[in-house]
């Protein structure tokens, strides 16, 4: 069923604003069509002459007629994205992180999403065994690309395996609908150990990379990243994790079919995620390496990013002290502590400022490695409860919920905070870190 689309916000200055649309007020119509989701009302008005049927917030409805500049937006933001709701997933893979949580957190990390929407919007992976043909044509009619897709194994039975879901098996087929239609993808590996490693990992990205050839590739890139597991994991999944010799053994693998599709295509095709090199203790490629960071949003080449921002941020604007003497602890998971041990020496070359670094595993999930986006309130209270932390906590909001100070647990920053007896500040980027830690 589609709902009207709920207004949240309405940009200053805006055309919206102009007409006097307000929060709690709805579109219920766009020239007599009713949006699906953000996808449709962005194409609907796109025109230069809108008749839109609205559902005010006191449940009163108005029909507007509204003239502007083709492509000019209309200031407004939407309680979600989707109208019709969300398309869930219907695998049972047995990596899923939504089901390594415990029961009894929020609603929305139950959601199993895997909508081809929201992969086109914001970039998340989906699977595409569960789009109808209706689905299929929207795609191509509105060219809905690139699409984040995980692919995980390209044979048959093995990704079928993985997926538990017979439709699984049709990845290559998709494939070359993709490239018959002009349409592009980013695709994903997670690598299950005995599941898709070895040998079915080299046929799946050397397939992968032929379909990386032509002045628009079909998959513009890859990445390998490792399976994740917590101690919440079904007994029966028959997974086992990543060790320092896999990590190892995946990246020498990866690394020589790199250099196969440098010679051959021109490019590199397939990244190896960050988080293979720290569970395997090895140094992370240069920055060069990384082009121009196809597979950032899947961890690929973001500690490099952050640590080539520090060092630009810290040589345009070389500070030599800070005038009132500051102490901070800054929190991270431990997979990065080596890392990101030349940045702290950074901070502390500034007179005035000392920072500690703290790098923690996840008590809460029961991991060994845990980087540091998966750490969560109960991690940092049993990690930091008692210690000395100085003028507060420098906390990287990868951590949090998108837009909300709550971690993964529940918890939230101000409970955290009134725990630990301290502030606590929230960085989302270098120039964050740097100015809070300087702040007189």
């Amino acid at each position: 069923m589609i709902r009207p689309a709920k207004i949240t916000t309405v940009l200053p200055d805006s055309i919206a604003e102009e007409i006097g649309f307000e929060p709690g007020d709805a579109i219920i119509s766009i020239n007599g069509q009713q949006p699906r989701d953000l996808i449709d009302y962005q194409f609907l008005c796109a025109d230069e002459i809108l008749e839109l049927e609205v559902l005010d917030r006191f449940g009163k409805t108005h029909e507007l007629e509204i003239e502007k500049d083709y492509d000019q937006d209309l200031g407004l933001e939407f309680e979600s994205a989707l109208f019709d709701g969300l398309i869930q997933c219907n695998n049972r893979c047995p990596f899923c992180f939504i089901d390594q949580q415990p029961p009894g957190k929020r609603e929305t990390l139950y959601l199993k999403d895997d909508d081809y929407r929201l992969s086109f919007l914001y970039g998340s992976y989906l699977t595409l065994t569960n789009l109808s043909q209706r689905e299929w044509d929207r795609i191509a009619q509105l060219r809905l690309s690139p699409l984040y897709v995980s692919v995980h194994a390209t044979e048959p039975e093995v990704r079928i395996r993985l997926l538990k879901n017979p439709r699984g098996g049709q990845i290559l087929d998709q494939l070359k609908w993709f490239k018959k239609n002009r349409l592009q993808i980013h695709a994903q590996v997670v690598v299950c150990p005995g599941i898709n490693d070895g040998q079915h990992l080299e046929q799946t990205l050397l397939d992968l990379a032929q379909f990386h050839r032509g002045r628009i590739p079909t998959v513009a890139s890859v990445a390998v990243v490792p399976v994740g597991l917590t101690r919440f994991r079904p007994p029966e999944d028959e997974l086992i994790p990543v060790t320092p010799e896999k990590a190892q053994e995946i990246i020498t693998q990866v690394q020589n079919l790199q250099q196969k599709f440098q010679q051959e295509l021109g490019s590199t095709c397939v990244w190896i995620a960050d988080e293979l090199f720290l569970i395997a203790g090895a140094e992370l490629p240069p920055e060069s390496h990384y082009q121009d960071y196809p597979q950032i949003g899947n961890g690929v080449g973001s500690i490099r990013k952050f640590i080539k921002e520090f060092e630009q941020t810290v040589r345009q604007h070389p500070i030599q002290s800070c005038s009132i003497p500051r102490q901070f602890t800054w929190v991270v998971g431990n997979a990065v502590e080596k890392a990101f041990q030349p940045l702290l020496n950074s901070l502390n070359d500034i007179s005035g400022l000392t920072v500690n670094l703290v790098a923690l595993a996840s008590q809460y999930w029961g991991q060994e490695i845990t980087v540091t986006g998966l750490l969560t309130g109960q991690d940092l209270l049993q990690g930091l409860k008692g210690k000395p932390l100085g003028d507060g906590i420098l906390l990287p909001s990868v951590m949090l919920k998108q837009g909300e100070p709550v971690f993964l647990d529940d918890m939230t920053v101000a409970e955290l905070a009134e725990q630990l007896e301290t502030e606590i500040f929230p960085v989302s980027n270098v120039e964050e870190l740097i100015s809070i830690a300087l702040k007189n």
